[in-house]
């Protein structure tokens, strides 16, 4: 794992938008109720940049020096004096159920900003690489259990996939679960075939990132497949043809499409040697490579293109809707999962990213393009919401208990209680945070 400065742009505003959009629930919904608010802010510390709003209450918005999280100050007895003439609309003089819905506003607003993310995806057209199987390593439990390069996946635990990151939920979904991960795969030549991978017992080894694919032995991504041959090019009268698949060149295995350009356009005007599958059939080639020159760079050419291994959602803007909101739902259920089985100790804790490794991951949505950095807003902004309604105080879910057990006892919480509180969420993000920069020294170095 390797950063730059651009990463760190990319992080500071995928959490930016994300701490905005949360926050602003909680704002906007205790201005609707009642609740005095003193300030917003995005971000911790000193302000780079504040104006007040207008009268009466002259609310101050701060964007400040710290971007890492925000909040929104409202008036509070527990934190000074409170003037009579605005005692009503302190906070913890508001009703209940009150206070109770503007803390859960911001983690619900960060499940609105996800379902409209996906919804802005669905409508503009999102596109993504179907569940290929690049390559399976020999040997490995995927080849045993009858996997094969170029197939492509059709079915886990009996739900259609459509997508390469369909595949993986649905494969982490099976592998928390009873351990069978049941498919159905459509082969390069076109039989379907059902196979099933017994991990069970597996779940915390192959939950380690990014241990899943590696450890079955199967490289997802875009097989080294023939779709179409140019006419006259080296492919052409070597006598390669559609659907064969490219598995070795010059003694060396591919490891998808990708791989295999590479290889070529290194070796301008060379012979290499190839072998490929045709049909269950190995066939042996040598081909003398073209040679093609752009910006004055050569490159070998061997004039054969893959076929299209992207598949593109497009709805219409109602029909969108409510695709996002199950693609929200879906997304929502699988991090609950995993949490709950971090915390029974059944999915391992190297699954949780900090901040450097999220800034690597913003980085690289960012430079593959949009879609890509507005579906990773999506998926954080999922996370963020969930672990802010843990029943831990300092986070919204740890106040929403106070509020219940005031209701509970009909009277709020003693000092005491307010600050052994505290003090476990302190113990509790600082733990937390441990972990995530553990993990994230623990990628940068390979380990």
């Amino acid at each position: 794992m390797e950063l730059s400065a651009l990463d760190f742009l990319w992080f500071i505003v995928a959490i930016g938008v994300l701490v905005a959009a949360h926050e602003f629930g909680h704002y906007i919904v205790a201005r609707r109720l009642g609740f005095k608010v003193l300030r917003f802010s995005i971000g911790f510390g000193r302000p780079l940049l504040r104006w007040r709003g207008r009268a009466p209450d002259h609310i101050e918005y701060w964007l400040s020096t710290i971007p890492l999280g925000g909040y929104v100050k409202m008036l509070d007895e527990h934190e000074g004096p409170v003037d009579s003439a605005d005692r009503a609309r302190a906070f913890h003089q508001r009703p209940i159920w009150q206070r109770v819905a503007v803390l859960l506003a911001g983690p619900g607003f960060n499940f609105l900003f996800a379902i409209a993310a996906y919804w802005l995806l669905f409508v503009t057209g999102e596109e993504a690489l179907k569940p290929m199987i690049a390559t399976v390593a020999p040997d490995s439990q995927a080849a045993r259990a009858g996997l094969q390069a170029g197939d492509e996946i059709q079915t886990i635990a009996g739900q259609r996939v459509l997508t390469l990151e369909d595949a993986t939920l649905g494969f982490l979904n099976e592998l928390v679960g009873d351990g069978r991960i049941e498919l159905t795969v459509r082969g390069r030549t076109g039989d379907v075939r059902d196979v099933e991978l017994d991990v069970r017992g597996r779940a915390r080894e192959l939950t380690q990132s990014p241990a899943l694919f590696d450890r079955l032995g199967i490289r997802p991504g875009a097989p080294a497949l023939v779709g179409t041959v140019d006419a006259g090019s080296a492919a052409e009268q070597a006598g390669i043809m559609p659907g064969d698949l490219f598995v070795r060149v010059d003694d060396q295995s591919i490891g998808g499409w990708q791989e295999w350009v590479e290889y070529l356009q290194k070796r301008p005007g060379e012979t290499v040697a190839i072998a490929l599958l045709r049909g269950d059939r190995e066939v042996a080639v040598n081909v003398t490579l073209g040679i093609v020159e752009e910006n004055g760079q050569k490159f070998g050419r061997i004039g054969v293109w893959r076929p299209e291994f992207e598949a593109l959602q497009r709805f219409g803007i109602l029909e969108a809707l409510p695709r996002g909101i199950v693609r929200a739902w879906d997304d929502s259920v699988f991090t609950v999962s995993m949490v709950a089985h971090m915390i029974t100790g059944d999915v391992s804790l190297k699954n949780i990213s900090g901040p450097l490794s999220i800034a690597d991951i913003a980085g690289d949505s960012a430079r593959a393009g949009l879609p890509y950095f507005i579906r990773l807003l999506a998926m954080l902004s999922i996370s963020l919401g969930i672990l802010n309604l843990l029943p831990i105080p300092l986070l919204d879910g740890g106040q929403i208990v106070y509020q219940l057990a005031e209701g509970v006892k009909g009277a709020p919480l003693s000092e005491r209680a307010m600050i052994i509180g505290q003090q476990i969420g302190i113990l509790f993000v600082v733990v937390l945070m441990g972990f995530a920069f553990y993990n994230d020294i623990a990628r940068m170095f390979g380990s």
